[in-house]
């Protein structure tokens, strides 16, 4: 076997993680992707990874974006960045990830609405109430 004829055969059955996470949509762009795994925000198989590290059907990936972890598991190698059905077709999330991450943004938005609000820039009053609020 020639040497082009493994990595066109390796091409196929691997991809770079940045372009996978680009082309399952957990970022905007590809470079947003690269800096989140340069930044150490998503392992592979429980090791931190590394933009050009590759990722195969069967890797268990954890990402953590805006301060949630995702912990999915990879089923395919999209060939492009496609709707976002598509996308979702491509890996599988793990059930008790996506409830301990549900369960946090419920708590964050809980949070939110016990806050004392004001119509303009919090005074001085609401401002020691957010602080106390926070300390607890």
């Amino acid at each position: 076997m020639t040497r082009n004829a493994r990595a066109a055969d390796s091409d196929e059955t691997t991809q770079r993680i940045d372009k996978w996470l680009w082309h399952t949509r957990f970022y905007k762009t590809r470079t947003l992707a690269s800096e989140a795994v340069r930044g150490g925000h998503v392992r592979l198989n429980g090791e931190t990874a590394r933009p050009a590290r590759s990722v195969r059907v069967g890797d268990w990936l954890e990402i953590n974006k805006s301060q949630q972890l995702y912990r999915i598991r990879v089923l395919a190698l999209p060939p492009r960045r496609g709707p976002a059905p598509e996308a979702a077709a491509c890996y599988e999330e793990d059930p008790e990830a996506r409830a301990r991450r549900e369960a946090e943004v419920e708590r964050i938005r809980l949070d939110r609405r016990l806050a004392p609000g004001t119509p303009g820039r919090p005074d001085r009053r609401t401002q020691r109430k957010l602080r106390q609020i926070k300390q607890q």
